[in-house]
């Protein structure tokens, strides 16, 4: 990814002279993620709507730099996922996004109005976003799990757990399908990952924490929203074989090595502008006439 961004870059000055445009539009779509409670890129739930905005310009019909903003929302429950000892952990929350982006764009074909009409495309950048997850307490009231440190964050007895920031990068890549309509608009077909720079998307990274120390600091919440086993029909007969006690200090609870990840599945309508300097002009000239 690194070495496409840095590659567009070093195009970028010695694309000035090329014929270049605008463009400006919506994006509308779905958005789901890849984490600790979710083990499945595309799974068959989770999808939450997204919507956005984006600019472009393009210093040639090949290469441009993109910028844009983006709001939706991820989800995901281990009551879902097919994996028993992820039923049995039974967490589950939600996080709304805020996203602001940039990066580069690469057309495979020239497309432009007086070329070609339809192009595949890839493109590779850096976002900053927003997070904050919360679920569902004891009486159906949103909680924000940041805040209880579920892992032992903000706990001194662990001084390697520190709380984690609600605004992080993220590195978007993707690509799509763009179709040229008439000379006014662009249509695009989008699909974009964003591999993010924290695994605490879903609050859930590392290992538990010893029961009574999470107790005494931050509260006898905390504990009961850090393993849900009690909440799922067969607790009672699972705890009387044994089975159903809150895990020791430091068994596992989330995938430390890996972070999470959230994607937008997207189409994108931008009206195509060869030059802010002439906007009046180029629209009388370019745009249907309606009567």
């Amino acid at each position: 990814m690194k070495r496409f961004i840095l590659s567009l870059a070093l195009l970028a000055p010695f694309t000035t002279f090329a014929q270049s445009h605008h463009e400006i539009g919506l994006s509308a779509g779905v958005a789901n993620y890849y984490g600790d409670l979710q083990d499945k890129m595309f799974p068959n739930y989770g999808y939450r709507p997204m919507a956005g905005v984006a600019y472009k310009y393009f210093f040639n019909p090949r290469v441009g730099v993109r910028f844009g903003a983006a709001f939706s929302s991820v989800t995901a429950a281990d009551s879902l996922s097919e994996i028993q000892v992820k039923q049995e952990r039974n967490l589950r929350f939600a996080s709304n996004l805020f996203e602001i982006h940039g990066g580069f764009e690469l057309n495979l074909l020239q497309v432009e109005s007086d070329r070609a009409k339809v192009s595949p495309y890839i493109f590779a950048g850096l976002s900053l976003f927003h997070f904050n997850p919360y679920t569902d307490g004891a009486r159906g009231e949103k909680v924000y799990l940041r805040a209880l440190g579920t892992e032992g964050q903000g706990i001194p007895v662990y001084p390697d757990r520190k709380e984690y920031k609600t605004v992080n990068i993220a590195f978007p890549i993707g690509g799509g399908l763009k179709f040229f309509v008439g000379k006014t608009f662009f249509i695009t077909t989008e699909l974009g990952f964003r591999y993010t720079n924290t695994d605490y998307l879903d609050d859930v990274s590392k290992t538990y924490v010893n029961l009574d120390t999470l107790r005494a600091y931050k509260g006898q919440q905390a504990v009961d929203l850090s393993f849900r086993s009690d909440e799922r029909g067969d607790w009672w007969q699972k705890k009387q074989e044994g089975n159903q006690d809150y895990p020791n200090f430091k068994f596992q609870r989330g995938d430390s090595k890996a972070n999470d990840w959230y994607w937008f599945g997207n189409v994108t309508v931008t009206v195509y502008l060869k030059s802010f300097g002439n906007v009046k002009r180029y629209w009388q000239a370019n745009c249907p006439a309606f009567r």
